[in-house]
């Protein structure tokens, strides 16, 4: 072992003998799917586009509804389409629209950011840019204690997950992760994803921030992903995958804190349930390369009014159709129609209130 690494976060990393095979078994099946990811040019650039675009805002959804946010994946989509407008009523809205920003601008610039301490109080401020009852703390270390909490889907607190990092060794801590996470990956000291996964726990652990400690773990996880080679990061969303399997995540969390900074540091369940996130996104990814699906594209509602279309006798209808027989929100069907039509699923006969949709193709 390098003697520049910190001996606690590398000691956690001699894995349990019981879940060696099914870690590296995983790992191998994620890394099959980044190999096929970078040799292919099978998708064409709009379409891959069009899948980031997606995952942005599939992503910003389930990473803040896993925090309690209550916005929809389609009223989500709405707000990203106006985001220039910078005007925001709601608190849920203030923090969806600082994903928003912050993810898009790590898909377009992960090779020029860093892991480092800068990037991470900019990934945070920038994440809270528009929320104004973050304004105190946004960018900045936290300044009292902050315990981890899971919360049910309205936001209330329903258990303590782990006591972190008091505030005054919170500088000193993220320090020390850092300076171990640069220095492991410029030797190579364990596979790529063991590294992330470490590093994350790590982070939640510390809970460096007053509050967005998990959004920016998630978008941390992204940034480290796409670094480390795992492109289909930006096609399919992990979060989406995190918010699934919500209860194992905190349940994993809890379990490994309960040995943490001791002398047998257990990572066992926190590695095989980030490892099965990262496996679950590849797949998706790799099903989407060989067939180019557009449901992938398409939220709960948006694939609701296609499938519905689909069994019309005439593949034609009229908003109203669509609200009356799927019993969806107006301003929800006419956000789905919307993207419908990006996606030339659908084209627009007449104008007014005249105007019906077709099925293309």
């Amino acid at each position: 072992m390098d003697d520049r690494l910190n001996k606690r976060l590398t000691r956690r990393l001699n894995l349990n003998s019981e879940i060696i095979e099914d870690v590296y078994s995983t790992l191998s099946q994620i890394d099959a799917v980044k190999q096929s990811w970078s040799i292919t040019g099978k998708l064409l650039p709009q379409t891959i586009n069009r899948l980031t675009t997606s995952v942005i805002v599939t992503s910003t959804g389930s990473s803040n509804r896993i925090e309690g946010n209550q916005l929809s994946d389609d009223e989500i989509d709405s707000l990203y389409r106006n985001l220039r407008i910078k005007k925001f009523k709601t608190r849920d809205e203030q923090e969806v629209a600082g994903y928003l920003s912050v993810l898009s601008v790590i898909f377009d610039c992960h090779d020029e950011m860093s892991i480092s301490e800068s990037i991470i109080l900019q990934l945070h401020r920038d994440m809270l840019a528009y929320s104004h009852s973050d304004e105190r703390h946004r960018g900045s270390y936290k300044f009292g204690s902050n315990r981890v909490a899971a919360k049910d889907t309205s936001g209330n607190i329903v258990g303590i997950i782990f006591e972190p990092t008091p505030p005054h060794l919170v500088s000193k801590e993220m320090q020390e992760l850092l300076e171990w996470y640069q220095i492991a990956s410029s030797i190579n000291y364990k596979h790529p994803l063991i590294l992330i996964a470490n590093f994350i726990f790590e982070y939640l652990a510390i809970h460096p921030f007053q509050d967005g400690n998990g959004r920016t773990s998630r978008l941390l996880t992204n940034l480290m992903l796409l670094k480390a080679g795992y492109k289909f990061t930006s096609i399919v969303s992990h979060e989406k995958h995190i918010e699934a399997n919500k209860v194992d995540y905190y349940h994993a969390l809890n379990k490994v804190q309960s040995s943490w900074k001791t002398e047998s540091e257990d990572m066992s369940q926190w590695f095989l349930f980030f490892f099965k996130i990262i496996l679950e996104q590849s797949k998706e990814a790799l099903r989407i390369l060989k067939g180019d699906n557009i449901d992938y594209l398409l939220s709960e509602n948006q694939s609701a009014i296609l499938n519905w279309a689909r069994t019309l006798s005439t593949k034609t209808f009229a908003r109203k159709d669509a609200i009356e027989s799927l019993k969806i929100p107006p301003r929800t069907v006419e956000a789905a129609i919307k993207k419908l039509l990006d996606l030339k699923q659908v084209e627009r006969l007449g104008a007014g209130r005249a105007t019906r949709y077709r099925l293309i193709g």
